[in-house]
């Protein structure tokens, strides 16, 4: 049988054990003496008194928090289904644990209504096309929320906009509408620059009558390389108009 001081010992000895604590380098210990805060403790080897401490061990890491689909009602009327995702970390242990019963689940209620308001304040186009501004925005408004928590908020992306069916194909034929316009338009520009052109060369060769006539030996070289069959041999007036004069001529005589 044992005796009662080896009894006494042993006890001693398990309620000392009971009090030691290991916290890592990225964790703090929020310690409560018989209900009252005392000095958080930092990493490493710790003693708390058994039964009057009780210690909650708080991560600084950075916090990476998946935003569930939010059904978000742009300003212009658009229903679109928004997922986001929220860094975080604590930086003041002690306000983390004292001002808000659950600061995980708080942050993540807070990340969803933050969503839902801030977005629904835009249009479509700009939730699409704004992102960087949207998500700074976003980041601004949460840190403001989360700071009396003792919560930094580092940075918050949104990670898609799931859009309806119908709102995708009007987006797929308004751009494609937009693609024809804008070739429509290099089109007719092309046009233009080519009618300045011609017109530039008209003048050119009307101020010089032999070079008209070079040009045209030239489209007469051009035509006699070509593989074909069939030929259209361009004759001028200018050419024939002699001969032409001459036949009227030696009609009226008659």
């Amino acid at each position: 049988m044992f005796s009662p001081i080896f009894i006494f010992i042993a006890v001693i000895v398990l309620l000392l054990l009971s009090g030691v604590r290991i916290l890592n380098e990225y964790e703090r210990g929020v310690v409560f003496r018989l209900g009252r805060i005392v000095e958080p403790k930092g990493p490493g080897f710790k003693w708390i008194i058994p039964v009057v401490d009780k210690m909650i061990k708080i991560s600084l890491r950075v916090i990476t928090m998946d935003v569930p689909p939010q059904d978000i009602i742009t300003k212009d009327n658009v229903s679109v289904k928004v997922n986001a995702v929220v860094y975080f970390r604590v930086i003041d242990p002690v306000n983390a644990v004292i001002q808000v019963e659950n600061y995980l689940y708080a942050t993540s209620q807070l990340a969803q209504t933050t969503l839902r308001s801030v977005l629904g304040q835009v249009e479509l186009d700009d939730l699409l096309a704004e992102r960087e501004k949207l998500n700074l925005n976003l980041q601004e408004v949460l840190d403001k929320q989360t700071d009396p928590w003792g919560i930094k908020v580092t940075l918050v992306e949104i990670k898609y906009v799931d859009l309806p069916q119908d709102m995708q194909r009007s987006m797929a034929k308004q751009a494609e509408a937009e693609r024809e316009r804008r070739a429509k338009v290099i089109s007719a520009e092309g046009e233009f620059q080519a009618s300045a052109k011609l017109a530039e060369a008209s003048d050119v060769l009307s101020k010089n009558p032999m070079s008209l006539q070079l040009r045209y030996m030239q489209t007469l070289a051009d035509i006699s390389t070509e593989k074909s069959s069939i030929i259209v041999f361009p004759l001028p007036i200018d050419l024939i108009k002699p001969w032409l004069a001459k036949l009227e001529k030696e009609s009226g005589d008659e």
